[in-house]
């Protein structure tokens, strides 16, 4: 284990270091995977996962892209990051970066996602989306609202 994940949150719980992709196209629609494992499992949210011992964060990023949607891109910057709950009870911190991708490459449901597709802005308000995913997207203004 990291020393990231060997250390301990505020309440003392297991901090795991998590990544999630950030991806637009050119048409500003957001891509997102199903879940098809806890948290959030059936929801929709952004492609990633944990971050493998040793692993940089930017490399762990694009590792998981390509795991979960077939895509590979490039890493542009680092945008948030959040803290959930994981089903053991440690905490997930995840760094979320904004990643470009080939436009004329198509994503595929890979890894542990039930599915992958683009959401329009319309599209994501309306979607079943894991928790805090919007208000998160909004505070780091890559969605308006």
């Amino acid at each position: 284990m990291t020393d990231a994940e060997n250390s301990q949150g505020e309440v003392g719980r297991r901090e795991v270091p998590c990544v999630g992709a950030v991806v637009f196209d050119d048409d500003g629609r957001l891509l997102l995977i199903r879940r098809g494992n806890p948290p959030a499992q059936g929801q929709w949210s952004l492609p990633g996962g944990r971050v493998e011992p040793g692993e940089e964060t930017a490399a762990a990023v694009l590792r998981e892209l390509i795991e979960e949607t077939g895509l590979s891109g490039t890493v542009d910057r680092h945008v948030g990051e959040v803290r959930r709950d994981a089903p053991d009870g440690s905490v997930y911190v995840i760094s979320d970066y904004l990643v470009r991708v080939t436009p004329s490459d198509s994503p595929v449901a890979g890894d542990d996602a039930l599915d992958v597709a683009w959401f329009s802005l319309g599209e994501l308000e309306a979607a079943d989306t894991s928790p805090g995913l919007l208000e998160a997207l909004r505070d780091w203004r890559l969605i308006p609202g």
